[in-house]
């Protein structure tokens, strides 16, 4: 269905030099579509759910921009694609921050009002801040939050993501094109759905990922201090599937195995 001058915010993919479909772009400027505008046909095309470019480029081989789409515009129901007569490529976003936007615009989904600790409904939200605790979640599109200690954000819906930003905690996701991410120090992110994203950004902290799927690992020294971040998909550099990840200090991969690295 076509719309008309509505100004929407979505996530679109590029090959390293910023082409796509034969079409080279730069960030900072506007192009103009003349003709007709339609979804998986013609116009310029985005998503508005950040991990359902990753069905069309993969994270570990492609560049990723913030673009806004107006004029008319044409959407699919299969997922939050859609076509414009006009975008503009507004900045890059690297695979960290497209996670925190998904989570972003799930909540933006959510009814806060109604949400709660434990939730099995469609586009709703678990969440928890204490210590030690559980934040489960299984509906569509959902989200489930954990800022604890030793604490476990668990998601098993498609397009969902599991976030934990507590120390020594894990972030699990069995949901298919779905994020789980971690932030804290000797934590864990583990996806086993399609297209799914492991985020690992905690001090000695692992991913691990299945088929299809793909992982981001950090290198912080001593300090905390950020020194390399490196994203694979499984099946490429070496990267195995169902196996735990880490970075070490020169930014190589490498595999842990009984919180232990594999030499």
């Amino acid at each position: 269905m076509a719309e008309e001058n509505k100004e929407i915010i979505a996530y679109k993919g590029f090959n390293q030099d910023w082409t796509c479909r034969g079409y080279q772009y730069e960030v900072g400027k506007t192009y103009v579509h003349k003709g007709d505008v339609k979804a998986y046909g013609s116009g310029f095309h985005a998503c508005e759910y950040p991990l359902d470019v990753l069905s069309y480029y993969s994270p570990a081989v492609s560049k990723f921009a913030v673009v806004k789409m107006s004029g008319e515009t044409s959407k699919d129901s299969d997922d939050t694609k859609i076509a414009s007569a006009k975008i503009t490529i507004e900045t890059e976003i690297n695979l960290p921050e497209m996670v925190k936007k998904a989570v972003e615009w799930i909540k933006g989904k959510v009814d806060w009002d109604a949400a709660k600790v434990s939730n099995t409904g469609d586009l709703s939200v678990a969440t928890n801040t204490g210590y030690r605790s559980v934040a489960t979640n299984t509906g569509y599109r959902s989200v489930a939050t954990n800022t604890g200690d030793w604490s476990v954000a668990t998601n098993t819906s498609s397009r969902s993501a599991a976030t934990d930003t507590g120390n020594r905690s894990v972030a699990t996701n069995t949901g298919n094109r779905s994020a789980a991410t971690n932030t804290g120090d000797l934590s864990a992110a583990e996806v086993s759905g399609e297209q799914s994203i492991a985020v690992a950004l905690g001090w000695q902290s692992k991913a691990k990922a299945s088929i299809d799927g793909a992982i981001v690992c950090v290198y912080r020294n001593d300090d905390g201090e950020l020194i390399h971040i490196k994203a694979s998909k499984v099946g490429e550099n070496n990267i195995k599937a169902d196996t735990w990840y880490t970075l070490d200090d020169i930014g190589e991969f490498v595999e842990v195995k009984d919180g232990f690295v594999v030499e």
